[in-house]
């Protein structure tokens, strides 16, 4: 006892060494209101009365004329003035996601109607940019004549031509794409404008019948968009994407067949990733279709959507550092994918790592990797520590996120942001005049660029906050639309979720409708899933100051409440930032103490911890009853 009592008493100086940079205390809510405010900087088109970032103005207003179209509106995908299809269907894809899974939670923020504003921009341009069931516009503007001039986008000069796919030029990726964002943008809307919900799925069934009848890449036919957006990954990903969500927003069992049929011949069920992003969508794909067998939709499928699950499962492990082969990470902790706009890796991973959190806890099954059984616990925490660490919790205490604290980027590579708003100098900027007079201004930007996450840091925490490090200080819608579910997810706190009920989409002010239960599902979990038998009790027992931070003594029950006596028990515990004591741990997680080998029946087992933060999350992994 006298050896426990002195290894409590240096327990602050040891946790003052091994703590993380900072714990919680982000505002959520805030974060995710300034990251739906990027979007509003990002339109092009007439903007609306109730546009909110003010120093923008009209922009694009020909876009489409030489073509005899009006593609008016839309994005501009980052810092140019370029309106590229396959990103920003990707971005309204994963913001209709994050909307269909944490809608009520962006309602009680008062964000859920600026996040549906977002996307209906997005789809209200891809109706306009699918004239033809067989015809896709697929790009306003070229890269390569963007990128010459440094020009406000109310000030372009540059050549706005519209490029498209139709059956002589196809482009299965894009069109996938399109009618993936289509589908689920159309369960978004479905219950506050069932009409244009309606619509959006009318295209969403004939964006894919063209990808898939027609194949082939988009950049073969739109070569313009291969020095920026090339899709590296082909266009197998994208009909799987594609067919999820049509699945999804239809209940239509053509598309289920499509998935089974084809998950092995596509790669769904033979590609285990460790990126997700724009361009490669197998992940996504394996989520969802896990997703579908949880909820007990595969039916006679279920022997290749479980093939689909553990692939999923294998990227959920290489994220958490749990699996065969594990994503590369930051001395800080970031995940690290490649040098150029990080970020977009991070902000997406991390949203399927929220979701398939919440998944599994509905279905009260855990996550098999090869380190062992995980809880869904860690999924979720692993995903906060990464907003964290975007919003500050980092080695520089740099927020990444424009606007956000008070240490964030001031030198964006934008040229909205970057040249004085045309409202206050109505002065025509000229195409090489913006580089010259603008672009290589060493001071912070004129227009704050409000909500934007910018590239990020490199492979060891390092950022230069300089306008021609665009690498790092480029912003991009597809690295803020992820992000919009996590922020919501985190801002809604520990309520229930049950992500396996029926989708059912939020409505457009807070009032939301109670879901009716699944189906129960076809298959099981293991039983070590499922910790009914054994209750976990914590308290807080005491508490002290050192040089000012508080440390809290946890202390924590574990009851065997069945009739038999549990042997061989696994604890997962995560958010522990200090030492423990009562336990053995064992590779990651922790089991008895050594002179304790069974929990006889009605018996209990106390342990006790020591960290400046909350109480750490403990979950039961396994056991046997015997």
């Amino acid at each position: 006892m006298g050896k426990l009592m002195r290894l409590i008493s240096m327990a602050p100086l040891f946790l003052l060494l091994c703590l993380p940079f900072a714990f919680g205390g982000h505002d959520y809510n805030q974060a995710l209101s300034k990251s739906i405010l990027f979007f509003e900087a990002q339109r092009s088109g007439y903007l609306p009365h109730n546009q909110r970032i003010t120093w923008r103005a009209n922009s694009g207003l020909n876009d489409g004329k030489a073509s005899g179209l009006d593609l008016v509106g839309g994005y501009y995908d980052a810092g140019d003035n370029v309106k590229f299809g396959l990103p920003m269907a990707f971005t309204i894809t994963m913001m209709s996601w994050s909307i269909i899974e944490y809608g009520k939670q962006m309602a009680a923020n008062g964000e859920l109607g600026h996040a549906m504003e977002a996307v209906k921009w997005g789809t209200d341009y891809f109706i306009k940019a699918h004239p033809q069931p067989y015809v896709l516009y697929g790009e306003v503007g070229d890269g390569n004549s963007d990128h010459y001039c440094w020009q406000r986008p109310e000030d372009m000069t540059t050549d706005r031509r519209a490029y498209k796919i139709d059956p002589s030029n196809p482009g299965s990726d894009l069109a996938g794409e399109t009618a993936a964002a289509m589908a689920a943008a159309s369960i978004v809307f479905r219950r506050s404008n069932p009409a244009y919900s309606r619509e959006l799925l009318r295209h969403a069934y004939q964006l894919f019948e063209f990808a898939d009848k027609y194949r082939g890449k988009y950049d073969s036919s739109i070569t313009v968009a291969q020095k920026f957006y090339r899709s590296i990954s082909g266009y197998n990903d994208e009909l799987l994407w594609a067919a999820a969500w049509l699945y999804q927003a239809s209940n239509n069992k053509y598309y289920l067949n499509y998935l089974a049929k084809n998950g092995d011949s596509m790669g769904g069920t033979g590609w285990a990733m460790t990126e997700f992003g724009w361009d490669v969508k197998y992940a996504g794909v394996q989520t969802l279709v896990a997703k579908f067998l949880m909820q007990g939709k595969a039916g006679h499928h279920a022997p290749v959507f479980e093939k689909y699950r553990q692939k999923a499962e294998y990227f959920m492990c290489s994220l958490i550092g749990k699996g065969s082969r594990n994503i590369q990470r930051t001395p800080g902790g970031l995940i690290y994918r490649q040098r150029w706009n990080n970020m977009q890796f991070v902000t997406s991973a991390s949203f399927l790592a929220t979701v398939y959190s919440d998944y599994l806890t509905s279905y009260r099954g855990s996550l098999k990797c090869a380190a062992g059984n995980v809880a869904p616990s860690e999924l979720l925490s692993f995903a906060k520590s990464q907003v964290d660490y975007l919003l500050g919790d980092n080695p520089r205490a740099t927020s990444y996120m424009v606007g956000y604290g008070n240490n964030y980027p001031r030198q964006v590579h934008h040229r909205g942001s970057s040249i004085v708003s045309i409202k206050v100098n109505p002065k025509f900027v000229a195409c090489r005049q913006g580089y010259a007079t603008w672009y290589t201004r060493k001071a912070s930007d004129p227009n704050v660029l409000t909500g934007a996450l910018v590239g990020g840091p490199d492979a060891y925490d390092n950022f230069a906050d300089e306008r021609d490090n665009y690498e790092q200080t480029e912003p991009a819608t597809y690295n803020n639309a992820p992000l919009l579910g996590i922020l919501a997810r985190l801002a809604g706190g520990h309520g229930g979720y049950n992500q396996l009920l029926p989708v059912v989409s939020p409505a457009s002010n807070p009032v939301i409708a109670k879901l009716k239960p699944a189906p129960k599902p076809k298959w099981t979990p293991t039983p070590a899933s499922s910790s009914s038998p054994i209750t976990i009790n914590q308290k807080m027992t005491t508490s002290w100051n050192h040089k000012g931070k508080t440390y809290y003594r946890y202390s924590t029950v574990v009851t065997n409440k069945s009739y038999k006596t549990v042997k061989a028990l696994k604890l997962s515990i995560s958010k522990l930032y200090g030492p423990i004591w009562g336990l053995t741990k064992s590779g990651n997680s922790y089991g008895f103490p050594e002179w304790l080998n069974t929990l006889p029946a009605g018996k209990s087992l106390e342990f006790v911890y020591i960290h400046a933060a909350s109480p750490a999350d403990v979950s039961v992994s396994s056991y046997n009853l015997a």
